[in-house]
């Protein structure tokens, strides 16, 4: 029996991507369409069918209130922490959305959470990864910002549960780059991992001895990549447009995201060019048309990439280190391909990044390498350890509202920690236990990750009890929080659950209905082909009509391909796939006369001189329709 596969997956905010160790080297699996990227978009087609990757990336164009992006920005968060953020999206959230809910994004009349979206881009992974290997995928190791805290990793999670994957382990994006990078360079070092994605940005600072990676510093931000790059140059060119031309574009989605489309061109172009020219055709028969050149594009950009001087600054503090007491950096995430951030970063490290593998798919790698260690390893990897850290604080609130530490920010993971407690008041039987993260002194200023109450401790005088706090982080990151107190033995624990993650009931009802999903969707789509295929087949029926041939046919004949096509246009209403297939075929059997008159009469008009195209055929009544239904079995 072959071993089972453990996939690796860059659940990216711009692109995804899946890969998987070929002997010693990882390797990206391409998708459908050939591409290593699927880009992180999905949409409602309308039809109501579920499109991911490049095909729901046109819906931004014609239908963008139909489609969602860059939704690792929203993963894990609540409703006051993205209200700026969603200014600048064309999202839609649903309009019943409460406080401290998980957010819901209205694509067309349905909602979906950030997981739920999440998950569909990882189901096309995983269905890229089974087409690949012929063989079902049900295991992965997927990435994340080393900054994603407690709530985004868990939404992940969520997000790998709803498609169908058990989520062997969490790894830092920064972490799952100095893996690949490990395979070819097994020395000891420093090394600096600068990653620019879409829409974050984390710096690492890892250790590297005989084939022991750890992380001793991270720092970042989770509000800032390439998005914000994109948003500048779009709100840039709509004053231009509304200043210059006079024109209300604002509040055109499909203007809008036209332009955020040319617009990314060009900022790719200018990695290579000294300038694009951009063009953009507006309502009104209004064109807006600007050269930009490489430096003004870097000096409009500068303050956002600058804003990634300060994090890297606080993690070689964190560290204590010098920059030159870098011996590597690595750059990872497409943003980093930006000329100015590569002089820069080289400015910060003196000395210039590694660049040797592709930015886009250094993670994706990476976590290749770490899915093959847990599968049982290759020779390649049989002596790698991976030792990752926790990037923010955690602790409890104690008397007076102050943060009592437990385990410090650049832990290794998996970790564990105790502190011991007492009561501040007499005859207390119960103890609050509010759980927080983040580096300020008092409760009030940090993150709300849970809270939990020990009960049932015996009435005694203040600072008798003993109370036992032990924190443990597994290796996805995830916070277990236990409470004892020692003398009467009463205990309580909590694995944080935390604001805006889905509840386990939650998960498990989008598991079920996702299977139940995929079986409508696999019944609606051979119904949607068919029907397409009829109306190709009608309307080549209707251009035939126009023709001489048509006339040639017998008057039986006539009658019989009209009853035929009433029949079609009858059961096409209908939602009975056989039915419609049926029509179809009785259809192309009755105007096979008809084709072939259809092309006599073509090829007579080329003898005459003109040419095939000139004789206007078209495609004949009979014309296939590609059908691949396959896919979407899974």
């Amino acid at each position: 029996m072959a071993q089972e596969r453990i996939v690796g997956i860059d659940l990216g905010t711009t692109n995804s991507l899946v890969a998987y160790m070929e002997g010693d080297k990882p390797i990206v699996i391409p998708g459908e369409d050939g591409s290593n990227l699927v880009p992180s978009v999905v949409a409602l087609d309308p039809q109501g069918q579920i499109v991911v990757g490049n095909p729901a990336r046109r819906h931004l164009i014609e239908t963008p209130d139909r489609a969602v992006y860059s939704v690792k920005r929203l993963m894990g968060r609540g409703l006051e922490d993205v209200h700026q953020e969603l200014k600048l999206f064309p999202f839609r959230l649903a309009e019943d959305l409460q406080p401290g809910e998980v957010l819901r994004i209205k694509l067309g009349d349905k909602d979906f959470t950030p997981p739920e979206i999440s998950a569909f881009v990882l189901r096309q992974l995983r269905r890229n990864a089974e087409r690949y290997f012929g063989a079902p995928v049900k295991k992965a190791v997927i990435t994340v910002p080393a900054y994603f805290n407690d709530a985004q990793r868990q939404a992940t999670k969520d997000a790998g549960r709803i498609a169908g994957l058990e989520v062997l382990r969490l790894v830092n994006e920064p972490t799952a780059a100095s893996l690949a990078y490990g395979l070819d360079q097994k020395k000891n070092g420093t090394v600096a991992v600068y990653d620019l994605g879409g829409g974050t940005f984390d710096i690492s600072i890892l250790k590297l001895h005989d084939g022991i990676f750890e992380v001793i510093a991270t720092n970042g931000d989770t509000h800032l990549g390439g998005d914000d790059i994109d948003n500048l140059l779009i709100a840039i060119a709509l004053d231009d447009i509304e200043g210059d031309l006079k024109v209300d574009v604002r509040h055109n989605a499909e203007v809008v995201q036209q332009l955020r489309k040319a617009l990314i061109e060009a900022k790719i172009a200018l990695s290579s060019r000294d300038s694009v020219d951009l063009e953009l055709e507006l309502p009104g028969g209004k064109h807006y048309q600007r050269t930009i050149s490489r430096a003004l594009f870097e000096q409009m950009a500068e303050p956002i990439i600058q804003r990634t001087v300060s994090p890297v600054k606080q993690a070689l503090k964190d560290a204590q280190l010098q920059p030159e007491q870098i011996d590597e950096v690595v750059l990872v995430g497409g943003s980093t391909r930006i000329p100015r951030v590569r002089q820069l970063v080289g400015e910060l490290f003196k000395r210039e990044p590694h660049t040797e593998l592709n930015p886009d798919e250094v993670v994706a790698l990476g976590a290749a390498v770490q899915a093959n260690i847990l599968g049982g390893g290759s020779e390649a990897t049989k002596d790698m350890l991976l030792l990752d850290v926790t990037p923010l604080s955690l602790g409890i609130e104690a008397l007076g509202g102050v943060v009592a530490k437990i385990i410090h920010r650049n832990s290794t993971v998996p970790a564990s920690a105790t502190e011991h407690f007492t009561t501040g008041v007499e005859g207390q039987t119960s103890v609050a236990i509010h759980v927080l993260q983040g580096e300020r002194e008092l409760a009030k200023d940090n993150r709300s990750l849970a809270r939990f109450d020990l009960k049932g401790i015996p009435p005694m005088p203040a600072g008798i009890p003993r109370i036992e706090v032990r924190f443990l982080i597994d290796a996805n990151g995830i916070l277990h929080v236990s409470a004892r107190e020692q003398r009467s033995g009463k205990e309580a624990e909590i694995s944080v659950q935390p604001s805006y993650g889905l509840t386990d009931e939650q998960v498990e009802n989008m598991l079920l209905e996702s299977f139940d999903y995929a079986e409508e969707d696999f019944r609606q789509r051979q119904v949607i082909e068919a029907r397409n295929e009829a109306n190709t087949i009608l309307s080549a029926l209707e251009k035939g009509r126009t023709g001489p041939a048509w006339e040639q046919l017998t008057s039986d004949e006539r009658e019989k391909v009209a009853k035929q096509e009433t029949a079609l246009k009858e059961v096409m209403q209908r939602d009975d796939y056989q039915s419609i297939r049926a029509a179809i075929d009785a259809l192309n059997q009755g105007t096979t006369r008809l084709a072939e008159l259809m092309m006599d009469s073509a090829v007579s008009s080329a003898l005459k001189g003109k040419t095939f195209e000139q004789a206007d055929v078209g495609e004949g009544p009979a014309a296939p329709h590609p059908f691949a239904p396959a896919e979407f079995k899974s």
